[in-house]
């Protein structure tokens, strides 16, 4: 077969199939979803010259495809959302496998979307590692929650066991996370970077490597954009909505609050910050949202500058 050029493969992905659209001859074809089918999706990838394979984020199920296909072919992955909204501008209603992948092909073109660097298979265990850390967090915070409502003593005793076990678990998984971390040189080095910014802890530096492997090589406009801390403009003539915040990597979001609320306190420059927002009349909400956005944006400037923070106020 002859060989074509700038070619886009949209890949609709479910827990037993991967449905495929090539848009170069709009040719339909379907392959498990298991690693007898990557080897068949990659095959099928190179009768022509594909440039980006486009599919939507789907949870458990694309990730080992994710992994498997990362470092073989120009993989890019879009927002659901937004993968559906762009259909329905093109005036698709339905929805089937075969419609969604072509909808991808036809996305991917239209934008240009550029595939992302795959990610190290150190990368992939470090996420699956904090996701699993996240869940027991979230198992210590009901059982701390249900116990105040305790009062038979076989309800409270056996409640200490468990937490006793989880946190158990959460200090075996996080040093876990930390030994990985301090074998990569690369990653170890910008650890020691955002554990230098005053607010910024294990768990946070951990969470933006791993869930931002970008930091330190985008602007500022970009990194607030990705975390989903950039300011959302509504207007329309002479009317004039309220900003908010929308989007982005809500891991990484939700990992910076503590940090911006210790940052409010004890780091002097994001504490002359918040309080000059707070005497403009903004809501403590807001102030502390822009203190995520400017510890993000440090985070990023100084990895990129490959230098420690300095506090200026000493």
């Amino acid at each position: 077969m002859t060989k074509m050029t700038d070619d886009t493969i949209g890949i609709d992905v479910s827990k037993a199939t991967l449905d495929v659209h090539r848009l170069s001859d709009g040719k339909m074809t379907s392959f498990i979803n298991n690693t007898a089918g990557f080897k068949q999706l990659a095959k099928f990838c190179i009768e022509t010259t594909v440039i980006r394979v486009v599919y939507e984020a789907t949870g458990a199920y694309h990730k080992e495809f994710e992994r498997s296909l990362g470092a073989h072919l120009p993989l890019v992955k879009v927002n659901p959302l937004q993968a559906r909204r762009f259909a329905q501008a093109h005036g698709v209603r339905a929805k089937t496998d075969a419609v969604d992948a072509r909808m991808l092909a036809v996305m991917g073109d239209a934008f240009v979307l550029e595939p992302k660097r795959p990610i190290s298979e150190t990368q992939h265990i470090l996420k699956e590692l904090r996701a699993f850390r996240s869940g027991l967090v979230a198992d210590r915070t009901r059982i701390l929650s249900r116990q105040k409502t305790q009062t038979l003593p076989i309800t409270r005793r056996q409640s200490k066991t468990r937490l006793a076990h989880i946190e158990k678990q959460i200090t075996e998984i996080a040093a876990e996370i930390d030994r990985l971390i301090q074998a990569d040189d690369m990653m170890a080095h910008s650890m020691k970077i955002l554990r230098s910014i005053p607010g910024i802890g294990a768990v946070c530096a951990a969470t933006i490597l791993i869930e931002m492997p970008e930091i330190g090589g985008m602007d500022r406009k970009q990194v607030a954009s990705l975390t989903g801390v950039a300011p959302m403009t509504r207007q329309s003539g002479q009317w004039r909505g309220k900003s908010f915040i929308q989007g982005g990597r809500k891991v990484v979001r939700d990992a910076l609050y503590m940090p911006a609320l210790v940052a409010m306190r004890f780091n002097p420059e994001l504490k002359a910050k918040y309080k000059a927002m707070i005497k403009a009349g903004k809501p403590p909400k807001v102030a502390l949202t822009a203190l995520m956005r400017k510890l993000i944006e440090l985070a990023n400037a100084l990895i990129k500058a490959n230098r420690l923070w300095v506090n200026k106020y000493a």
